[in-house]
């Protein structure tokens, strides 16, 4: 049996760009050729797309780093670098992907539209760039730059038109093996559906929508208790919600408690669920004796609820209760999408942040705002180094690394650049 898995945090990482080269023109009969290094190719990006032959997350419980492949470095003669493939990852229709710390919404994977999700970095440019009249020979280029990485978290909600909800064993599995070809495993004990079961329900040629079995759901839910909470997301999309009674009390409940007791929890787990539409399925309808059914009747009706008395296991009633429930899907908005949600914009403080540290000797300043600044760097030209310098000091980085007890002729790296400090 395969096990369903609904939630999985991985991590993504786009391809870097490859590096600029530094390369001479060398030819025969040509005194000075000139530089002719070529640009570095883009790094692979990270992109996600919808599967439907899966119906589980559980292949990133195995795998949960994703990396694409770097650009390939430039070369003599002009040539950029080959860019990258991008990495393509196949997920489960109706995936929904969150930035792990923010838990802010990247993505919905609900159409067939691939969606990118961590861009690759951009090729470094080759020394054939950086020659002028005054420095003929630049004697470097650009490295690439990274791609962008990700800790995420995918959710997968259901892309069901219709949820069938109720306690275990009231007959929800029973209902939806006759509706529609799903097949799940059916047996006389609580917790039967350990996973959620989509059925197409197929009116006739051209209308059909589809139901989903959500494993049953017990008081306490929302809370945590028992397997409910776990598949409350499941609902979440659902337009239509089919509430399923056990109308004869069969394991010695009350219908009418029942139906508050599920209601509480759809609305303790999201106010938009206890807004969903609701039809109310009476079963097990040859079990229950006539005053059971009309009392329930009375109850559900004043509630300004359709009621309709069935039995699966007899199919009885079913095709009445399936013409209602397409009737209402014709009124109601599509399936629910998440929208992605934007970055929030980093502050001035945030933007300017750097963390100076002290490692085996060597003073390492990790400043992201600097990689921009570095690009521009050219280490041949002095008044280029002269700006850097400025930017160190107005920064407050040079400050920091003498509180940290640099000392003239010490090595300080940057961002992986490694230079001796001059006092």
């Amino acid at each position: 049996m395969s096990m369903f898995v609904d939630q999985a945090r991985i991590r993504i990482e786009a391809g870097r760009g490859g590096d600029g080269a530094v390369s001479f023109h060398r030819e025969k009969f040509v005194a000075a050729g000139g530089p002719d290094g070529g640009d570095g190719g883009k790094g692979g990006d990270v992109v996600f797309v919808a599967d439907d032959h899966d119906s589980s997350l559980i292949a990133f419980r195995y795998q949960r780093k994703y990396i694409a492949e770097n650009g390939q470095p430039g070369a003599a003669k002009r040539c950029t670098g080959k860019s990258a493939p991008d990495l393509v990852i196949k997920v489960p229709r109706g995936t929904v992907i969150r930035e792990a710390k923010s838990g802010r919404v990247l993505a919905d994977i609900s159409d067939d539209e691939p969606v990118v999700l961590a861009k690759g970095g951009k090729g470094g440019k080759g020394n054939q760039h950086f020659a002028t009249s005054t420095r003929q020979v630049p004697r470097f280029a650009k490295p690439g730059y990274d791609g962008e990485k990700y800790d995420l978290v995918l959710e997968l909600k259901l892309l069901a038109d219709v949820g069938l909800v109720g306690f275990p064993n009231v007959g929800k599995s029973t209902l939806i093996s006759v509706v529609s070809a799903a097949k799940p495993k059916i047996a006389n004990y609580h917790f039967t559906t350990l996973e959620p079961v989509l059925g197409v329900v197929r009116m006739d040629a051209e209308r059909s929508f589809v139901m989903a079995d959500i494993p049953g759901l017990i008081e306490g839910a929302a809370g945590g208790a028992g397997l409910g909470h776990d598949f409350l997301r499941h609902v979440e999309r659902c337009r239509l919600i089919v509430h399923v009674l056990d109308c004869a009390g069969s394991e010695g409940r009350d219908p009418i408690d029942d139906f508050e007791k599920i209601n509480l929890e759809l609305r303790n787990f999201s106010e938009d669920l206890s807004r969903c539409p609701q039809i109310v399925a009476a079963n097990k309808s040859d079990l229950a004796d006539e005053e059971q059914i009309e009392r329930l009747r009375q109850y559900i009706e004043d509630k300004g609820l359709p009621f309709f008395v069935i039995s699966a296991a007899a199919v009885q009633g079913v095709q009445p209760l399936l013409n209602k429930v397409y009737e209402v899907l014709q009124t109601l908005p599509p399936v629910k999408r998440f929208e992605p949600e934007a970055a929030p914009m980093p502050t001035e403080e945030d933007a300017k942040r750097f963390t100076v540290t002290v490692e085996d000797g060597v003073y390492v300043v990790d400043a992201p705002f600097m990689e921009p600044i570095m690009r521009t760097v050219n280490p041949d030209d002095w008044s280029s180094l002269q700006y850097f310098e400025r930017v160190l000091r107005s920064s407050g980085i040079i400050d920091a690394l003498e509180q940290a007890g640099v000392q003239e002729g010490d090595t300080v790296a940057l961002n992986g650049f490694e230079f001796d400090y001059v006092d």
